[in-house]
C-alpha cells in the first residue's frame, strides 16, 4: 500500500514531463510591444511545463481552460490538442479523478488527426503514453514511448514514460536503462526525483534520500518541492521513523496546504504515533483531496483496528464499486483479507497474464493465492516480491505468513521479525497480526535441525590387557616382528632396557636409518 502511494508521485512526475515536451514555446501575451506584465495563472502552468517542472493545480486548470477556449477558434491547432490532452491527463492523476482521463484521449486523438504520427507528431504520441501509464496499460505505454525515442532519442520528457511502463511490466533492467538516459540528457528536480525512486527500488536507501534532498533543492515551484518533500517523507515512513516522516509531510504542506500525497502519509504518521483523532482527520482529508485505491483501503483498514466496522465497511465498498483507473492490486488485497480470495486470484492472474509482472502484482498475487490456499504456489510470487523489489515490510510480512503455513518455521520466523525491524508500524492491522504470528512460533529451539545433526560416532570397546607387542607403537611392534630371536623381540619391546644403547637409540628415532646409511656411506636402500 506505501508502495503505491510512491508510484503515484512518481507517476505524476511523468506526466509533468509529457506537458513539458508539449508546452507552447511562446506566450502570445507575451509578444506585444512594452515591457511584459507579470504572468499569469495558464502562463505561469506553460512556463513551468517548459522548465519541467510541476505546476500548481490552479495554474494547471487555468492553462485547460485557456487552451480549450484558443482551439475553439483554432481547431486545426495539433500542437495546443497535445498540450490540452497532456494537461487533462496530469489534471486526473494528481486528483485522483478518472474523469479527465477520456478528455485526453479525446483532445490527443484529435491532434493527431490534425498531424498524423507518420508526419513527425511526436508530441500527441507521448501523451499517449503517458495517458496509457495513468490508466494502468502498461504494454501501450510502452509501445508509444518506444516508438517517440526511436523517433526522437534526445527527447527527455519519453524517458520518465517508458521508466513507468518498464516498471509495471517488472522489466527493472530496461527501467535503469531508461533512468541512465534520462541523466544523461536532463538535470533539475524531475530528473532527482526519479533518481530517488530508482534507488529506493534496489535498496539504496542513502542514495535514495540523497537524491530527494536534491529534487527539494532544485525544485522551481512549489507544487513541485510539495512532492519532492512529500517523497522524502514517504522514504523516511518506510525506514519506520514516523517522527521524520511527519516533519517531512508537514513542510510539504506548509507549501501546498491540501497536498493529497502529504495528506495521507501525515495520516498513517499520526497513526503510528497513537495520534488517532488527528490521523482520522487526515485521513478524511486525504479521501477528500485525492481519493487513491490504495488510501481507501489503508483508511478502512484504520478504522477496522479500531474497531469501527461500520466505517471500515462503507470504505471497503467505495473501493469495491469505486471507478479506479489502477485498482487492481488494491482490489486484490481487499478481497484476499476481508472478503473473497478466490476472486483475488482470478483478478492476479488477469493481471500476470496482461505482461504486468511487477513486484506490487507478484505480492499480490502470491497473497491472494496463500489466503485461498494454495500456499505452496504462493511462495514463489512473495520470494519474487521479497527478491526483486524494494524493501517493503508488507512484502516482507506476506513472505513470513505463507511460509509459516509451510510449516517453515525458520524462514518464517525470520521474515516476520525482518517485517517489524523495518517498520512496526507498516500497517494498522497486519502489523499486529505479524506479532501475534511470531508469539505463536515461539523463541527457535536450540536443538539443530535434522540435516545438521553430526552423524552418531560408535562407542569404542576397551580392549583388555594384552601381550607388551598390542601396547608397543607400530615402529615397536614392527622392530619386534623382525626379530626370531625371543631376547631381541624383547629388548625391541623395551629399548630403554636394551644392552646396546646405540640399537635402542636407532629403533626409537625416526631418521635413524637415515643417518646410519650416511655414516657407512652406503646408500639407504642397501
Amino acid at each position: 500500500m506505501k508502495t503505491q502511494n510512491v508510484s503515484r508521485t512518481v507517476l505524476a512526475a511523468g506526466v509533468g514531463a509529457v506537458l513539458a515536451a508539449t508546452a507552447l514555446l511562446y506566450v502570445p501575451e507575451l509578444l506585444g510591444q512594452g515591457p511584459p506584465s507579470p504572468p499569469g495563472p495558464a502562463e505561469r502552468a506553460t512556463i513551468a511545463a517548459h522548465a519541467g517542472a510541476q505546476a500548481a493545480l490552479l495554474d494547471l486548470a487555468a492553462l485547460i481552460t485557456d487552451r480549450e477556449e484558443w482551439l475553439r477558434d483554432h481547431p486545426d491547432d495539433e500542437a495546443s490538442w497535445a498540450e490540452l490532452g497532456a494537461a487533462y491527463t496530469e489534471r486526473g492523476t494528481r486528483l485522483g479523478d478518472v474523469r479527465d482521463y477520456p478528455r485526453a484521449e479525446e483532445a490527443l486523438r484529435r491532434s493527431l488527426a490534425e498531424k498524423p504520427a507518420a508526419e513527425g507528431n511526436l508530441d500527441a504520441q507521448l501523451g499517449l503514453g503517458a495517458l496509457a501509464g495513468a490508466r494502468g496499460d502498461w504494454k501501450s505505454a510502452k509501445e508509444w514511448g518506444e516508438k517517440v525515442r526511436k523517433a526522437d532519442p534526445r527527447r527527455w520528457p519519453v524517458y520518465p514514460v517508458l521508466m513507468d511502463a518498464y516498471n509495471g511490466l517488472g522489466e527493472y533492467k530496461a527501467a535503469q536503462q531508461a533512468m541512465r538516459s534520462l541523466e544523461g540528457l536532463r538535470k533539475g528536480a524531475v530528473v532527482r526525483s526519479r533518481a530517488s525512486q530508482t534507488y529506493r527500488d534496489r535498496g539504496w536507501r542513502e542514495d535514495a534520500d540523497a537524491a530527494a534532498l536534491d529534487a527539494v533543492a532544485l525544485a522551481e515551484t512549489g507544487a513541485e518541492k510539495a512532492a519532492s518533500l512529500a517523497r522524502l517523507g514517504d522514504l523516511a515512513w518506510d525506514r519506520g521513523e514516523p517522527d521524520e516522516a511527519l516533519v517531512r509531510y508537514g513542510a510539504a504542506l506548509g507549501l501546498v496546504r491540501d497536498h493529497g500525497p502529504s495528506l495521507a502519509g501525515r495520516a498513517r504518521a499520526l497513526a503510528a504515533l497513537g495520534r488517532i483523532d488527528e490521523a482520522v482527520r487526515d485521513w478524511r482529508a486525504a479521501l477528500a483531496r485525492l481519493p487513491l485505491p490504495e488510501y481507501v483501503l489503508e483508511a478502512g483498514e484504520l478504522y477496522e483496528s479500531l474497531g469501527r466496522d461500520a466505517d471500515a465497511e462503507a470504505l471497503y465498498e467505495r473501493l469495491r464499486t469505486g471507478p479506479w483507473a489502477r485498482g487492481a492490486v488494491s482490489l486484490a488485497l481487499l478481497d484476499a483479507d476481508h472478503g473473497n480470495p478466490a476472486a483475488a486470484v482470478t483478478r492476479m492472474r488477469a493481471e500476470w497474464a496482461r505482461g504486468h509482472r511487477s513486484v506490487r502484482v507478484a505480492d499480490a498475487l502470491g497473497w491472494a493465492l496463500h489466503r485461498s490456499g494454495a500456499s505452496r504456489e504462493a511462495l514463489e510470487y512473495a520470494k519474487r516480491a521479497t527478491e526483486e523489489g524494494p524493501r517493503s515490510a508488507l512484502f516482507t510480512y506476506h513472505r513470513g505468513e505463507i511460509e509459516r503455513a509451510l510449516t517453515d518455521a525458520g524462514p518464517a520466523r525470520r521474515h516476520l521479525t525482518e517485517a517489524l525491524r523495518i517498520n512496526p508500524w507498516f500497517s494498522p492491522l497486519l502489523a499486529p497480526r505479524a506479532k501475534e504470528s511470531l508469539a505463536v512460533l515461539g523463541e527457535p529451539s536450540d536443538e539443530l535441525p535434522p540435516e545438521l545433526r553430526p552423524e552418531p560416532v560408535a562407542p569404542r570397546t576397551p580392549q583388555a590387557p594384552g601381550t607388551p607387542q598390542q601396547r608397543q607403537s607400530p615402529r615397536k611392534q614392527v622392530a619386534a616382528a623382525g626379530s626370531t630371536d625371543p631376547s631381541r623381540a624383547s629388548d625391541a619391546a623395551n629399548p630403554g632396557d636394551s644392552a646396546n644403547p646405540e640399537e635402542a637409540a636407532a629403533l626409537e628415532s625416526p631418521e635413524a636409518p637415515e643417518a646410519q646409511s650416511a655414516g657407512s656411506g652406503r646408500p639407504a636402500t642397501e
